[in-house]
């Protein structure tokens, strides 16, 4: 039996970054970036208007207030989208659109509500002519060319995990799609004579089968695309033709059959056709987890990384999240793989009998700066509806016999999400 971080070590050097793809941007959220990106642009490409107004000289504006206007004549108007027909010169100013090219001979965005115009406006008067109501500074209300982006400079770095915003950069750089890290396609099978399909008749003896649904959210959740096999039944042709269907992929997953017991074969199917790292881990809920890699029946060196997760929910689950994840990620290109811990004091008392790490199902809430977590109820491995109460783990230390009540413990938090 090996500790949580040896397997975990384990399984991460069994998988690599995979290899990049293009896609359309959209396709990408959340992607990691396998290409640097430089702009070929200036954004913005002119100078332009941060505010609707009048582009003028500001020392056009001196000495200007309500009490004492400076009048301007009013020779143009530019809208976003069109280039300034006139220029400005002395004494002169152009109505100008946000985002509007800046004309020539301007160096200043005097805002509407700083001139007389809502005035001249109600009175019927036109608006050949309007007075400035402030004393402007060169260069206020103005978008330089390039401020936000110079051509030629490095707008993304490869390795950059794409969220909306590079999204929206790579928009404006006119980048209709990107290169980026492709998404692990995992294959998953659920094991185990007593499963059923959710969509038949319960008979006696028999269950849902539910992992299958709760990995496949948690592979699409973490960015992978789930490929689901079906149940494979507790027989080595059952099993082994059931995997085979899934060694085109890049991780297998199979619940159930890991365990001790007569039927538990996932394995001794593992054994045979591959190579086993190690099958049992020091934690509860989840000592009993294979891991090794399978090679694929028909021609080609491929080695299928698989992961055999226990057959009971919460015990699946938790085993996901500490090395299936993490396994994931790495294969996205992601650089954090680990999950948020937090600091909490424990609500409850917490018996550790066999030695074993614990991952405690809790709710964690927050109290005048303090984060607390209180279990989620019965902790039997079984129990899937703990995990729907929980929103962290608490990780109590293997070896320590438990912890009281009121006691600090560290918390994994499944619901924060990572980079």
């Amino acid at each position: 039996m090996i500790s949580v971080e040896e397997a975990l070590d384990k399984v991460l050097s069994y998988v690599e970054v995979l290899e990049p793809e293009r896609k359309p941007i959209l396709d990408c959220l959340g992607q990691v970036l396998a290409e640097d990106v430089y702009s070929d642009i200036d954004i913005p490409p002119l100078d332009n208007s941060a505010m609707n107004g009048y582009a003028l000289r500001a020392e056009d504006t001196r000495s200007a207030s309500e009490s004492s206007p400076r009048y301007l004549v009013v020779v143009g108007y530019v809208a976003a989208g069109s280039m300034p027909a006139q220029e400005v010169k002395p004494g002169t100013a152009i109505r100008i659109m946000t985002g509007a090219p800046l004309p020539e001979g301007a160096d200043t965005v005097v805002r509407f509500e700083d001139t007389d115009e809502v005035k001249r406006k109600s009175s019927g008067d036109d608006l050949s002519q309007i007075g400035i109501l402030c004393q402007a500074e060169r260069g206020s209300n103005v978008r330089g060319r390039g401020e936000d982006i110079a051509k030629g400079n490095l707008i993304l770095k490869k390795g950059n995990l794409l969220r909306p915003q590079e999204i929206g950069v790579l928009a404006s750089l006119g980048h209709s799609t990107a290169l980026i890290i492709r998404r692990p396609v995992v294959a998953i099978l659920a094991t185990g004579d007593e499963l059923i399909g959710v969509d038949q008749p319960l008979a006696p003896g028999k269950i849902h089968d539910s992992n299958t649904y709760t990995i496949a959210a948690e592979v699409s959740r973490y960015g992978g695309i789930p490929k689901i096999l079906g149940i494979g039944r507790d027989s080595v042709r059952s099993l082994t033709e059931k995997i085979n269907k899934g060694l085109d992929a890049d991780m297998l997953i199979t619940s159930g059959g890991v365990s001790k017991g007569d039927y538990d074969i996932v394995k001794d199917v593992l054994t045979e056709h591959g190579e086993v790292g190690f099958w049992t881990v020091c934690m509860k809920p989840g000592k009993p987890l294979a891991f090794g890699v399978i090679k694929k029946a028909e021609g080609g060196e491929k080695k299928v990384p698989h992961l055999g997760l226990p057959g009971n929910p919460v015990s699946s689950m938790v085993t996901f999240e500490q090395f299936a994840r993490p396994a994931i990620l790495k294969m996205m290109g992601k650089k954090i793989l680990a999950k948020p811990v937090i600091r909490a004091i424990i609500e409850d008392d917490v018996v550790d009998t066999d030695g074993r790490r614990l991952f405690v199902r809790v709710s964690v809430t927050k109290h005048g700066g303090q984060y607390y977590a209180s279990v989620t109820g019965p902790q039997g491995s079984g129990i899937l509806t703990s995990m729907v109460k929980a929103n962290g783990l608490a990780v109590i230390p293997e070896n320590s016999e438990g912890v009281k009540a009121g006691h600090l413990v560290e918390v994994q938090m499944l619901d924060w999400g990572e980079g």
